[in-house]
Parts: C-alpha cells; structure tokens; sequence
C-alpha cells in the first residue's frame, strides 16, 4: 500500500505532507512524496532545490511512516503524478490545493483537476490550515 504526495516547497505542499502522511498511518502503508517540474522551465520556484533537500530528507526520516522522497522532470506534472501513482500501484495521492480564476485555469491548467480526473486511485485534495481564497 501506498500513498502518493504531490510535494511543492510551500504552505500547500506542508499541507499535503501532513495529510499523506496521516493517510499512510491509518492505512499503514508508506508515503511516496513526489516534487514535479516541468521540463521546459528553467526556473521553476516549487521545484526543491539543494538548499531544501536535507531539510526536507530529515523531516520525512524523522516521521513514524516510512517515507520516500522522488524529483521528476516532465512535460506535465500532472502526468509525472499518475505515472508514479501507477508505477507504484498508489491507493491514493493527495495534493495540496490553492484556488484560481477560471482564466487562470484556462491559462496555466490545473494539475489538480488533471490529476482527480485521469489518477487510477483516490484522490485527496488538501487546503493549508486556515487557508482562505483570494
């Protein structure tokens, strides 16, 4: 068993850390965190760059789940998630959630819409503690 977390380096991601983690507890299984970027992005600020790799290695080894981190470069994140999902045989991936427009889905995509419409298991979306839409 196993669950999937879309990691980013922000509140969103914490987020979804947390709530994957609590997942795999109950489900005893383990936890596959995976950062995605694009590969067309030179730049990409959700991308866990070296300075927040050993951080974020202590913080998963530290936790009673066991825990594995992955970096996947891609052209679609949302693809980069479900092929993991399904390399890994996932029961579920959850994913941190922040609201857009509607032109900002129409402009940037949605990963989370990708990844609950086209994922072969559940999918559990998360909002930060307090979160409240713009």
């Amino acid at each position: 068993m196993t669950v999937v977390v879309g990691y980013v380096p922000n509140e969103f991601g914490d987020s979804a850390l947390e709530a994957g983690v609590e997942e795999a507890r109950r489900r005893g299984s383990r936890v596959v965190a995976v950062n995605a970027t694009r590969g067309d992005a030179y730049i990409d600020e959700r991308f866990v760059g070296e300075s927040l790799l050993g951080e974020l290695e202590e913080r998963l080894a530290s936790l009673d789940v066991e825990c594995v981190f992955r970096q996947t470069i891609g052209a679609d994140i949302a693809d980069e998630l479900i092929a993991v999902a399904e390399e890994v045989d996932a029961d579920m991936i959850v994913l941190g959630l922040r609201s857009r427009t509607p032109v900002g889905k129409l402009l940037m995509g949605s990963v989370a819409q990708r990844v609950l419409l086209d994922a072969p298991c559940a999918v559990l979306t998360v909002k930060p503690p307090g979160f409240r839409a713009r």
